[in-house]
């Protein structure tokens, strides 16, 4: 598996991904979907058909969402997203929108990490990321994209600072 550590990119993508805005986690969610199943015992909702989740600045569209629960404190813990493609987008502070899309996602409330798998591809202000894997971590802004299999390879593009402005 090729790993491709962004981290020095890190420096030159900086300018586009931004930090997300704080308040998003406090917002209450809403999803609307075709069907809901809840199972009580693992605190898990399965929303299916069209979903559409909400929560502050976060949406999440998918075929198919999970969403987990703490059982001590009725917290999210984790949103899943399931689809073809399912998407990802956030407002970071700066008003500049952080967008993602792919088969899997999957985005762990307590670590503010959003992990994407098949297809994947993040972006902000005509910077995109591609990959079979793209985990990003939001509050910390680091970033790992990886191929598949040995021989696949990670896809690139920075836009100048100045195109951005």
């Amino acid at each position: 598996m090729k790993l491709s550590h962004l981290s020095l990119l890190f420096v030159l993508f900086t300018p586009a991904l931004a930090l997300a805005l704080d308040s998003d986690t406090e917002q209450p969610v809403y999803v609307d979907a075709d069907s809901q199943q809840l199972d009580m015992q693992s605190n898990k909702a399965t929303f299916i058909g069209n979903v559409k989740l909400k929560q502050g600045s976060i949406n999440i569209n998918a075929d198919k969402v999970v969403v987990e629960r703490d059982p001590k404190d009725s917290t999210i813990r984790r949103i899943e997203g399931y689809g073809n493609l399912a998407t990802f987008s956030q407002l970071s502070e700066d008003g500049k929108t952080l967008y993602g899309e792919a088969k899997e996602l999957y985005y762990v409330m307590v670590d503010d990490q959003l992990t994407m798998i098949d297809q994947a591809m993040l972006s902000q202000d005509d910077s995109v990321i591609r990959g079979s894997k793209i985990t990003y971590n939001i509050s910390s802004q680091k970033l790992i994209a990886d191929g598949k299999q040995q021989g696949d390879r990670v896809s690139t593009v920075l836009q100048p600072q100045s195109t951005q402005e």
